[in-house]
């Protein structure tokens, strides 16, 4: 049904009186994983079927156009729907009753963010290319926002019915939604041509969404509120701070997950791109199997944290016996697997196959403790584990695709997994043997305390915050060597102009990875308890120059400063520095006054009473809008310039004349 990792925890409705020790609880929390592997295979069989039936009725423009407007719809959802659906597992479990009100919060938040979301696509659809083309109309753009609201929610009420320890219903729903879109296809063929591959698979979100919708809200939370009536719920302050740092994990996680085939999509031909694709599908599934389990960990042990050493041996015993059969039927069978899709994938898919299956191993490892990190509220070391991951696998695989070929994805997701595995194992060893990984024996916390007060003991650690940020240097720095090392190579555009869209197909693929792992990281400076503003300067700097910097090596000269607003400073400064010309200058003159007035954009803001987090978040879009419009910003920048400082003088001498009037009075 989505992308997005689902699990399940214990299916209690009882209160959180004493769990049992190894019985009911353990096998709920099982039960509700091996529910959501049972979704996942549902999904995969059924919505293979949807393309077939889609091929049969519907012409190839149309389905081109359709999966074209669900991979967007996927997509957009998934701002929210990836980012917050940790959280949902995490608190939904301890929210006791204030579940309802969580829940309400949660669709409500993402349906505002996914709609503002799909605003903008929607506005800038002329970029995106002509399979686009149908949404254009009024009509079709209200379809499209809403459906991407109701598949975030579709997403996110997976997560929920994890949360209430019921993920037993996630296939039902599955299934219902897949066999419905699949009659829908077919129904819609001869009234809808065109749209009808996009309108019935947004149509079928329903038939899963209200029904399981009145279970959740009419008798699955009711039910949870009256058990845990006596539990105190978290805080709202608290959940926000754990989305912080667990949403930049997810964006990590998303980034590596949909990055890859694109590295691989721009490096090779379209041919040896679907024999990549076909192993990469397949294979994938695998990590879904320890996704879901993990997540299933982190709902049981968030209700009952005194049962987490339990749960982690228990996921890794089952995980054993499940996967390691799996793997080996792959590995020695990936010929005969990928043969039904043609003899050229079985000779150019077989290997890719074996080593992703290969790598399926450490990941149950690592998505283990990625559960046990989201328990424990370690958002910090999570965003560094899921940054890691993700920063070896597209490195590696920027390294291995040049020599290796398309195998040189398996090979970096095999090696990077392995890496991060090991270091992940130590982590799974403290959590069941109650010692730090530098061997100090820590606390017990009491069960009561374990959430609330061991996550916000977790943040006030300073050492953890120290690793944290200097995990975040190391990766802004290897981000800004991957940018330009790579584009220092490449060749000349040979064009005058290219549109946003152009120009990351004109940028190698390690190039375009780093620029989205640079905004991961300046996103994770955000999300960070304190701020930090060298951290985050520089990642602005990073992101700005890059930005200015890649049209310029692939030979597209930046527009030049008008004479008419910035003639007579650029020849005082021309004089200044000995130049003959001021052409020089005035090509120069709009970056820097950009960088001029993205400083005053911030100091304004500050001086006006913005959150920290906010105005880093407006610079940053200043930023990006400033390299955007850099062609009218050239025209009057200086006149910007001069006016923004005039209004961030006039704020800081109104605040200090308030502030010297308020003891007075």
């Amino acid at each position: 049904m989505t992308d997005t990792a689902r699990a399940g925890p214990p299916e209690t409705d009882a209160a959180p009186s004493p769990a049992p020790e190894d019985g009911a609880s353990g096998d709920s929390m099982f039960r509700n994983a091996y529910a959501l592997m049972l979704s996942t295979g549902v999904s995969a069989a059924l919505g293979l079927g949807f393309w077939l039936v889609a091929a049969r009725y519907y012409t190839e423009e149309a389905v081109g156009q359709g999966s074209a407007a669900i991979a967007a719809m996927r997509l957009l959802a998934s701002v929210t729907a990836t980012t917050m659906i940790g959280a949902v597992v995490r608190y939904v479990p301890r929210a006791g009753r204030a579940t309802a009100s969580l829940v309400a919060r949660t669709y409500l938040v993402s349906s505002v963010v996914v709609s503002l979301a799909c605003v903008v696509f929607l506005l800038t659809l002329d970029l995106w290319g002509d399979s686009y083309a149908p949404l254009g109309t009024l009509s079709a753009g209200l379809v499209f926002t809403g459906s991407c609201v109701a598949w975030a929610i579709l997403t996110l009420q997976d997560g929920v019915l994890t949360g209430l320890r019921k993920a037993v219903w996630v296939p039902v729903g599955n299934a219902v939604f897949s066999i419905g879109k699949l009659l829908l296809l077919a129904a819609f063929a001869a009234a809808l041509p065109v749209l009808g591959v996009f309108v019935s698979w947004a149509a079928a979100i329903a038939l899963s969404v209200l029904p399981l919708g009145w279970l959740i809200f009419g008798r699955l939370i009711p039910r949870q509120a009256g058990a845990d009536r006596d539990r105190e719920p978290p805080r709202m302050r608290e959940v926000g701070r754990f989305l912080a740092g667990d949403s930049v994990g997810a964006l990590f996680s998303l980034a590596m997950i949909n990055l890859l085939p694109v590295m691989v999509a721009v490096r090779f031909d379209a041919a040896h791109n679907g024999f990549f694709y076909i192993a990469y599908t397949v294979g994938g599934t695998m990590e879904f199997m320890a996704i879901n389990m993990a997540s299933s960990l982190t709902a049981h042990a968030s209700h009952s944290p005194g049962h987490l050493a339990e749960g982690v041996r228990g996921a890794l015993r089952r995980m054993t016996v499940l996967l390691v059969p799996v793997v080996v039927v792959l590995v020695l069978f990936a010929p005969q697997i990928l043969a039904p899709f043609g003899a050229d994938y079985a000779d150019h898919g077989t290997l890719v196959l074996r080593l992703l299956a290969a790598a399926a191993l450490p990941r149950v490892v690592v998505e283990l403790y990625i559960g046990v990190l989201r328990v424990q509220g370690r958002t910090g070391a999570l965003a560094a584990l899921q940054g890691a991951m993700c920063t070896l696998v597209l490195g590696s695989a920027g390294v291995l695709l040049g020599p290796m070929g398309i195998a040189g994805a398996g090979w970096a997701m095999l090696i990077a997994m392995t890496a991060v595995a090991a270091v992940s194992a130590l982590g799974l060893r403290s959590a069941l043997t109650g010692r730090t990984l530098w061997g100090a024996r820590r606390r017990e916390p009491r069960r009561e305390e374990y959430g609330t007060g061991w996550a916000r003991l977790a943040a006030r650690n300073t050492r953890e915050r120290r690793a944290g940020t200097l995990w975040l240097w190391g990766l802004l720095g290897l981000a800004a060597g991957l940018f330009w090392t790579p584009l220092s190579r490449a060749a000349h555009a040979g064009r005058a102009r290219l549109t946003g869209a152009e120009l990351v197909q004109a940028l190698p693929p390690v190039t375009v990875a780093s620029g989205v792992l640079v905004i991961v990281v300046y996103t994770a400076a955000v999300a960070l308890r304190r701020p930090r503003p060298t951290l985050l300067g520089t990642a602005l700097l990073v992101t700005v120059a890059a930005l200015h910097s890649a049209p310029l090596i692939l030979g597209i000269r930046p527009a030049a400063a008008s004479r008419e607003w910035h003639g007579t400073l650029a020849g005082f400064l021309a004089g200044a520095a000995g130049l003959d010309s001021p052409a020089a200058v005035l090509r120069a003159l709009p970056f820097a006054l950009q960088l001029l007035c993205l400083a005053l954009a911030a100091v304004l803001l500050r001086t006006a009473g913005a959150h920290w987090r906010v105005t880093a978040a407006v610079v940053w879009v200043l930023g990006v809008a400033g390299w955007a419009a850099q062609d009218a910003f050239a025209e009057a920048g200086l006149p910007v310039f001069v006016g923004l400082f005039a209004a961030t003088a006039m704020t800081y001498g109104v605040r200090g004349w308030v502030s010297g009037r308020g003891p007075a009075a």
